[in-house]
């Protein structure tokens, strides 16, 4: 049966998977859903037996079913390749009472490369099967990782184009390092005054201009994105934690069939629900923790329905958390008010509009698959440190936000089903922050001798990633007011 797309604002709108990635997010600012959810066709201890390039294609031919077995095949044995630091692409390791999913061993250390290593080729694959003569120009804002991951999948990749948006001082340095010397003759990066939800708007706004849309086309241009707003950069996530519970079943930890809970450490919502929509194609998934920093909006809203966006904006040490609107929210939000696209709309204007919005009891009882938990700055900072302490294991911020309410779940919950915690950073990533926080005192050094000195202290290997930013070039130090990144899109065209 073949799996189409809805727009969660526009349930009448039926797109093929590959017209869905190519376009992005929907003409009327909805999130692209299937419009049924397929069911895992191959038991799960075969599934055991399988690679991780077998398990993505066993989960992907669901859902991106106007794909050939052959054109999927190609998209992810380019993507899931020798560019993985490890043997295994995903490995767990179990720490204390806990398996770490450890999603950073791609080329930018972070998570974000498990679905951006294979966007470019089912963008490409998607537009030649459409007949889009179009130059593809990818607008991505960033809070840190996603940025990276994208510029390096679409670096000089033919027919497209890149713009990323960050948040000017709201990264760290290392993230900061790995976008601004990214090279490649189709790539601009540009910083914004203001905050990843301001840069996430004002791309949501530029997609939403069609006017300007049409101004492009003319010139032979087609916007789409590289956020996980992209069903193209959602779908891949799914894979992880099926291969992730049968890494489980073929090391004889749980039998097949056997729940098992995920930690996730959670701003925009997508990786968390990649997790949700695992459990929806058959994956035994108990609960799905819901972990968010000190932004922690999602964390009220499980706990009261209501999504209230009208709060202050904290930097923390977990940057790619820092986020107010969690755009993937959306595509929950569609599903627990009875796939009404119009009352989904209703809310998501009310967001926009006032700040916040409410969902019914009713509506909120059909979240009862997420727990939800936060840690604030001191329960981070001693989780990196206690965890080292008692393991010799180094978690990044982020990581330890999802193990420190995970901890706090374990104690108040008494649920003792098998977790897998999801990594989604190198802890070379936010060295400033774990140095801080394994030594107990402020960092005055520069951020690449905390690194020399965060691998001599642990024994960890530097990542090429961060050997390669070292002594790099900067080549984009572009930096924007918020309301002029259209501009700064335009300027870029011009010259592409």
């Amino acid at each position: 049966m073949e799996t189409l797309y809805l727009s969660t604002r526009n349930n009448s709108l039926k797109l093929k998977a590959s017209e869905a990635i190519v376009k992005g997010i929907s003409d009327d600012g909805g999130l692209f859903v299937p419009d049924h959810f397929p069911k895992l066709d191959v038991p799960l201890e075969k599934l055991a037996e399988m690679d991780y390039r077998g398990v993505a294609y066993e989960v992907m031919k669901l859902f991106f079913t106007d794909f050939t077995e052959v054109e999927l095949k190609y998209c992810i044995n380019n993507a899931y390749d020798d560019k993985f630091d490890t043997e295994e692409i995903a490995p767990l390791s179990f720490v204390e009472d806990a398996y770490y999913m450890e999603l950073f061993h791609g080329k930018t250390i972070a998570f974000k490369d498990m679905a951006l290593s294979i966007l470019p080729y089912l963008m490409t694959t998607s537009a030649k099967k459409n007949h889009i003569s179009e130059k593809i120009i990818i607008l991505t804002a960033t809070s840190g990782d996603t940025g990276k991951a994208a510029l390096a999948g679409f670096a000089d990749v033919m027919g497209t184009g890149i713009v990323v948006f960050y948040p000017k001082g709201g990264v760290s340095r290392v993230q900061e390092r790995q976008m601004v010397t990214q090279k490649g003759k189709n790539v601009k990066v540009v910083g914004i005054r203001g905050n990843f939800d301001d840069a996430q708007t004002g791309v949501k706004n530029i997609f939403g201009d069609k006017e300007y849309a049409a101004e492009l086309k003319k010139h032979g241009f087609i916007l789409s994105s590289a956020n996980s707003i992209n069903i193209g950069r959602l779908i891949p996530q799914v894979a992880y934690y099926v291969f992730a519970y049968t890494r489980l079943v073929k090391n004889g930890k749980i039998l097949a069939g056997d729940p098992i809970n995920f930690t996730v450490p959670t701003g925009n919502f997508g990786n968390i629900l990649a997790g949700y929509y695992a459990s929806k194609i058959g994956l035994p998934v108990n609960k799905l923790i819901c972990a968010s920093n000190e932004n922690k909006v999602l964390f009220d809203f499980f706990n009261t329905g209501v999504y209230n966006k009208n709060r202050e904006f904290i930097l923390t040490s977990s940057p790619s958390m820092d986020i107010l609107v969690s755009s993937n929210l959306e595509r929950l939000i569609y599903e627990i008010v009875g796939n009404d696209s119009a009352r989904c709309k209703d809310l998501m204007t009310a967001l926009f509009g006032n700040g916040e919005y409410e969902v019914s009891a009713a509506e909120k009882a059909l979240c009862s698959k997420f727990a939800a938990g936060y840690a604030t700055e001191e329960q981070v900072s001693e989780r990196i440190h206690e965890v080292y302490k008692e393991t010799g294991y180094v978690l990044d911020t982020h990581t330890a936000v999802a193990s420190s309410v995970y901890k706090e779940y374990r104690r108040n919950a008494a649920d003792k089903t098998p977790t897998v915690i999801v990594s989604t950073a190198s802890p070379f990533k936010f060295t400033r922050s774990v140095m801080e926080a394994l030594e107990g005192k402020n960092e005055t050094e520069d951020d690449f001798e905390l690194i020399d000195r965060l691998s001599s202290m642990t024994g960890l290997e530097i990542p090429k990633a961060v050997e390669e930013i070292r002594n790099a070039e900067v080549l984009h130090n572009t930096v924007c007011e918020k309301d002029r990144m259209k501009e700064e899109v335009t300027s870029f065209l011009e010259k592409l």
